[in-house]
């Protein structure tokens, strides 16, 4: 590891993580960094529960919504790497009933990388505005108590006429929760035990699952409010881009037997586990994937297309790239891999600085895409590259 001085990177995340607890942006957090492949920063702070009160775990359970998406964009991709699945493959070959239509009536050949790269020609019911297309559908996005299986929710989503013809736009969407599917037909498992089976058992994420494997480690779900973040319950909507439904989300939606696995949103895990994974990636992929595999995985797949939301950014096999930071107003390296998760998660990887960045809170929409989240990743990089 290069000589960093990590008091001044310990004095610098501590200052934003203490200054967005005191402002009560944020309930709690626990951020954990690796750098040179070691974790130099470790700490959970806030409530796990404000109400409770009790104090955030540094072993705590979240909600990882989008968090969930790198996870089985990776199963994917080691089915990929044993010959078992391939990027052109079209999905109707996995799922003959999922034939979504172009908007002209004509039939869609959707692909794998499609649906990887999230250039498949759909979108989530919060993008669209209240009694959209997937509103009326009936749509889940995977985070709601739906009540329906995945199979019903995927003839829904086919019921709708695709945005836009795959491949000539993109457009994050629930396209990882028709991996999530595919998934299950070339395995013959349950996601949830092809998951475990491809990617988090090989990794020791024991933490990360479906459900919670520890319901007294599991935070409490916050969201922004006037005053102080409120406690989230079943059934409840976070207003997201002015002029669209927003989130439909249900905490407990984990415990409830009938919801169906989400591969886009529904998994729980710790900080700790997230990083295994990521930094797992950032060294090439062992156990689980071969380099060339990582290596096309963090290649940007779009090309120039338009990210709405991510200027400067293109996207890979699962999540962001870095391309421009300028246009990003980022410190990141050019290449570096980021998402974050609904329910206030963000993460990084910047490969050319030999850096992961896990930040989990329990506050949505503050610690996806608030203050709290360019704040830290700056203090990162002012610690990192001391900067006083």
């Amino acid at each position: 590891m290069r000589n960093i001085d990590l008091e001044l990177v310990h004095k610098s995340v501590n200052e934003v993580i203490d200054h967005a607890l005191e402002e009560k942006r944020i309930v709690g957090t626990v951020v954990q960094i690796a750098l040179g492949g070691n974790l130099v920063y470790s700490r959970p702070a806030g409530w796990a529960d404000r109400e409770q009160k009790r104090p955030m775990q540094e072993n705590a359970l979240f909600r990882y919504a989008s968090v969930t998406k790198p996870v089985v964009s990776t199963a994917a991709l080691v089915l990929i790497s044993q010959g078992r699945l391939q990027l052109n493959d079209l999905v109707a070959k996995w799922l003959p009933a999922f034939r979504p239509k172009l908007p002209n009536g004509q039939y869609a050949s959707v692909t794998v990388h499609h649906l990887m790269t999230h250039t498949a020609g759909l979108t989530y019911r919060f993008f669209q505005e209240e009694k959209g297309t997937y509103e009326l559908a009936g749509v889940s996005d995977g985070m709601d108590l739906a009540g329906i299986t995945l199979e019903e929710n995927l003839q829904r989503l086919a019921s709708v006429p695709l945005l836009y013809e795959p491949g000539k736009m993109w457009r994050y969407s629930i396209a990882t929760d028709v991996l999530g599917a595919v998934i299950e037909k070339v395995t013959g498992m349950p996601l949830r035990e092809a998951v475990q089976v491809l990617v988090t058992h090989p990794l020791s994420m024991m933490d990360t699952d479906f459900k919670a494997v520890d319901t007294d480690r599991l935070t409490t779900a916050y969201a922004d409010s006037a005053g102080e973040p409120r406690r989230l319950h079943d059934f409840d909507t976070v207003p997201f881009v002015e002029g669209t439904a927003g989130f439909l989300l249900s905490p407990n939606r984990f415990t409830d037997k009938t919801a169906y696995p989400s591969g886009g949103a529904g998994m729980i895990g710790s900080a700790g586990d997230f990083l295994k994974l990521l930094e797992a990636l950032r060294q090439g992929g062992n156990p689980i994937l071969p380099e060339y595999l990582v290596t096309e995985m963090t290649t940007n797949q779009i090309g120039n297309l338009v990210m709405p939301y991510w200027p400067g950014r293109g996207f890979g096999l699962g999540f962001t790239l870095l391309k421009d930071p300028a246009d990003a107003n980022t410190p990141e390296s050019p290449g570096t891999w980021r998402l974050g998760g609904t329910y206030g998660h963000s993460w990084f990887v910047d490969p050319r600085e030999e850096l992961s960045v896990v930040a989990f809170t329990n506050t949505a929409l503050e610690g996806m895409s608030g203050r709290f989240t360019t704040e830290l990743c700056e203090s990162v990089y002012k610690g990192i590259r001391g900067v006083k």
